[in-house]
């Protein structure tokens, strides 16, 4: 009979091959919803982020009432947190996204896909991650950590809701429907995206593939002799742990982010060569490399500081209603709309010109 651990290995593994899957085929990435939301006025991907997150709110708080997944085990319920270091840590990641024109779940579809600046983007994302968690760089965010962090009475909104005196099964689930029903009349509130299935689905499959994560690590794979992390989709310290795992494996083992993210990579890789999508794709210009890479490093460090990425703080750790999620996200947006818009806005890329064959797209 396989142990928990295996089973929230190959559960990682067979959820990560759909993720990438269904973002190849759907395009699926906060970065181009709010771009075409914010530049073009097209709402309909913005509305499947909607519908993802609210499907995983709803979902992932129906586990937790039932008793199946006790989330307050997972990094995002912690007694204690520093919302200043997870606003900073937000606004790094939104910015350097902007920069590297993705995020690093999307970074690993592309890269199935062929695509060759997302090899270096996933490669500094998790040194930077890894430098920020372990590294050069932890002192200098462990110490920020103990200066910034508190111990609020309260960490999340079932919690809050609690105080007024609801029961706290009651609490959740008021606040996971008003949330989560929000966000769904918010997808469906547009004749566009009524029509578009396929964004349907993808914003169900993404959703029920985030409660699918909870499920597999706070049920399947729960094990009290040998605990192992609460967890669901996330892209920075998973990829953080299979840069190491890849460099040296040895005294090391697999873990569900490890084997998420090589699904990730797997799935799209299998799709693009079923559908005739994969080719090889590379930098534009020294400047263009120099500005992914700088995307690159921004979002591992301040990924690290968030305790997560639009996915993993977007949906995974928005789902548990932790309140300091609610904070990092607001980081991310903010950084990603001073990516997008206003005097820090980055600017589009020039074609690099060459003297003899004119310019090179």
């Amino acid at each position: 009979m396989p142990s928990s651990a295996n089973v929230a290995v190959w559960s990682g593994l067979l959820i990560g091959l759909a993720y990438g899957a269904v973002g190849l085929l759907s395009g699926f990435c906060l970065l181009s919803s709010l771009r075409g939301w914010w530049a073009s006025g097209d709402s309909r991907l913005i509305r499947t982020y909607a519908l993802a997150l609210g499907t995983a709110i709803a979902a992932a708080q129906l586990l937790a009432a039932s008793g199946l997944v006790d989330l307050s085990k997972s990094i995002y319920l912690q007694p204690s947190f520093s919302a200043p270091l997870m606003l900073f840590g937000g606004v790094l990641f939104g910015y350097g996204m902007v920069l590297s024109n993705g995020c690093g779940s999307r970074a690993l579809v592309l890269l199935g896909r062929g695509n060759l600046r997302s090899l270096v983007v996933v490669l500094v994302l998790g040194i930077a991650a890894q430098m920020t968690l372990k590294g050069l760089i932890a002192p200098a965010r462990v110490a920020a950590l103990q200066w910034t962090q508190i111990a609020p009475s309260v960490i999340s909104l079932p919690a809050l809701l609690s105080k007024l005196g609801l029961s706290e099964t009651l609490a959740r689930m008021l606040a996971a429907s008003a949330i989560s029903g929000a966000l769904i009349i918010f997808a469906f509130a547009h004749a566009p995206f009524q029509r578009a299935k396929g964004q349907i689905a993808t914003g169900l499959a993404v959703g029920l593939l985030v409660t699918a994560g909870w499920f597999s690590t706070g049920y399947l794979g729960a094990d009290d002799f040998n605990p192992a992390p609460v967890t669901s989709l996330t892209f920075i310290a998973p990829i953080a742990d299979s840069v190491q795992y890849i460099m040296l494996s040895t005294g090391l083992t697999l873990n569900f982010g490890i084997t998420m993210a090589a699904g990730v990579v797997a799935g799209s890789l299998a799709t693009a060569l079923a559908t005739g999508r994969f080719h090889l794709e590379g930098y534009s210009s020294p400047r263009h490399m120099l500005r992914s890479v700088g995307g690159a490093a921004l979002m591992g460090a301040g990924g690290a500081m968030a305790y997560g990425c639009s996915i993993g703080q977007g949906l995974t750790g928005l789902s548990t209603l932790a309140l300091g999620s609610f904070v990092a996200v607001a980081g991310i947006l903010l950084g990603s709309a001073l990516g997008l818009r206003g005097m820090l806005r980055v600017q589009p890329l020039m074609p690099a010109q060459d003297a003899r064959s004119g310019p090179v797209s």
